[in-house]
């Protein structure tokens, strides 16, 4: 929440401000939260047992030389899906698992601004599922993003067990929930 905001909603020095108490100002404020999401990272022994994994040869990292098999991979997933992941080509990390020469599982990761933190998404192809490929694919990239000083970070919203079991699988562990203040209402504050 930015000083403007809580001065906004006047939230003064905050003494005293409980969870109940702050909600109920921001649903007075109109101010909508975004979904909560539940944050993993990588423990610091979680993070020395994946940097000593060693690559899995169906894993890579993606570059611009691989625009058409990633605008394949793109073609056949769901626009929901895609929505859901944002997994993008021209991001930071991007990397991908095959099968044979077919692109089924992508993610890819985005620094935060001034901060070692790089946040993910992750799509594996409704067909390609449950073979372990997303698992994997997390973990190469975070294991890439380690090597390079950064702190991987997975979120997921707290309804999607799908991903939240994903994030498990990889060796994450939940760091907490967050929520934030919706696009919406920044935009109208």
């Amino acid at each position: 929440m930015t000083p403007a905001l809580a001065d906004q909603l006047d939230l003064g020095s905050g003494q005293g401000l409980t969870e109940q108490v702050l909600r109920q100002k921001l649903r007075d404020g109109q101010v909508a939260l975004h979904g909560a999401d539940y944050v993993f990272y990588f423990s610091e022994a979680a993070k020395r047992v994946l940097l000593e994994e060693a690559p899995v040869h169906t894993l890579r990292q993606l570059t611009a030389a691989d625009e058409a098999v990633f605008a394949e991979f793109q073609m056949a997933a769901s626009e929901q899906d895609l929505d859901d992941a944002y997994v993008e080509l021209d991001h930071w990390l991007v990397f991908g698992a095959f099968e044979g020469e077919r692109l089924v599982c992508a993610a890819s990761m985005y620094p935060w601004e001034g901060q070692k933190l790089a946040d993910m998404g992750v799509l594996t192809l409704a067909s390609s599922r449950g073979k372990g490929h997303a698992s994997r694919v997390v973990r190469a990239i975070s294991r890439h993003a380690c090597g390079l000083g950064y702190q991987p970070q997975y979120r997921c919203q707290v309804d999607n067990q799908v991903s939240a079991a994903l994030a498990k699988a990889a060796g994450l562990s939940q760091f907490g929930t967050w929520e934030v203040i919706s696009p919406d209402s920044a935009e109208s504050l």
